[in-house]
């Protein structure tokens, strides 16, 4: 029987690799573009700056230190100078790929941060893998400016995966919409018709506000929002704000909301505030051709008849009054049922008129016999 070389039984003990391998190695050298790997070979295992990482503004140095352990896939088991060539950051994208694939099949939800925001939406590495999740998949509602998502951590699933073509896409509007679903459903089987909630002014226009309760928006329409009248929301509500309202109806999906509180109603005492016979001041409100609407409270209006303004002949409101003045008057007619008042002007005027002027005063006359 021979007896072996030292070189011989070295060779026996140092365990074989192939291109294509995953190796572990330690870190026993970092340089500024190239990491040293022990991998128990005969050669050292070499990953260069590139094959670490996509980032050219990574400093090897400060992400890698000698003692640290990697995992790698090798490239060449001899690149003809005896090293062997190896690559981290292709091994992590495809284990990022593998673990993908299975969220994708299993709809998991997902969390990572933003790494990117681009003109058509935001990108998010998964170990070391690249989604990108389209501006129409980012949120419920459209967001024109996406730079508030950078750095943040989202949640998403992957709705499509085709690494071949390098196309993962990442869907976060989805969520919402579920989440949304979910918080609808549960507000939906909490509210009732008579409910008084608090909720927060998500929207204000022109006829409206719309009032998020969350769970689901309700709309405060302009002829809720107080019992007097209201001539622009964006006067009274801001975005934000928070308001207690009232449920006034349900329909489906629908949520009408009131600020017209049943004990608030100014209708209440208006009996013994506005009796037949009382004298009241109030606030012109609007005019017509047929008389001016005094509004005596707030949600209580009375009619001035035009007929009713002066014992002077008036032809119409407007010669006389105007929008915002105040007037005193007395009731002269009071319907709590059908909630109409009448007012007058007319019989506070002085009943007895003015002596007429001296040189006015009718001459006798001189009687011929």
């Amino acid at each position: 029987m021979s007896e072996q070389s030292f070189e011989e039984m070295l060779e026996e003990n140092v365990k074989t690799i192939r291109n294509g391998e995953i190796v572990k190695g330690e870190v026993i050298d970092v340089k500024d573009d190239e990491i040293i790997l022990n991998i128990g070979y005969k050669a050292d295992g070499i990953i260069s700056k590139s094959e670490y990482s996509d980032d050219s503004s990574l400093v090897l140095t400060d992400a890698v230190h000698v003692g640290d352990e990697l995992e790698a896939k090798v490239l060449k088991v001899n690149d003809g100078e005896g090293q062997v060539i190896l690559t981290y950051k292709r091994l992590a994208a495809e284990k990022g790929n593998k673990r993908l694939e299975e969220a994708f099949e299993s709809q998991e939800v997902l969390k990572a941060p933003v790494t990117q925001v681009l003109e058509g939406g935001l990108c998010v590495n998964v170990e070391a893998t690249r989604v990108f999740i389209p501006a129409s998949l980012v949120s419920d509602t459209y967001e024109k400016d996406l730079s508030k998502y950078k750095d943040q951590e989202i949640e998403f699933i992957i709705t499509e995966f085709n690494p071949r073509r390098r196309r993962i896409i990442g869907n976060r509007k989805q969520l919402l919409l579920a989440e949304k679903a979910e918080k609808q459903k549960a507000l939906m089987e909490r509210i009732n018709i008579g409910d008084t909630v608090v909720g927060k002014v998500k929207n204000v226009t022109d006829f409206g506000a719309f009032i998020d309760l969350d769970g689901a928006d309700g709309l405060l329409h302009i002829s809720e929002m107080s019992w007097g009248r209201v001539e622009n929301p964006r006067k009274v509500f801001n975005v934000g704000d928070e308001v207690k309202v009232l449920i006034k109806d349900i329909n489906g999906e629908k949520i009408a909301l009131s600020k017209k509180f049943p004990e608030e109603n100014p209708w209440l005492d208006a009996a013994e505030k506005f009796a037949v016979g009382n004298i009241v001041t109030g606030r012109v409100a609007r005019m017509t051709d047929f008389g001016a609407f005094v509004e005596l409270a707030p949600g209580v209006d009375a009619l001035l008849h035009v007929s009713q303004i002066s014992r002077e002949h008036v032809a119409k409101p407007s010669d006389v009054l105007s929008i915002g003045q105040e007037i005193e008057a007395k009731v002269v007619d009071f319907n709590g049922s059908d909630r109409k008042i009448s007012l007058s002007m007319k019989v506070l005027e002085n009943n007895n008129p003015a002596p007429a002027p001296a040189d006015e005063a009718p001459a006798e006359d001189d009687e011929e016999f």
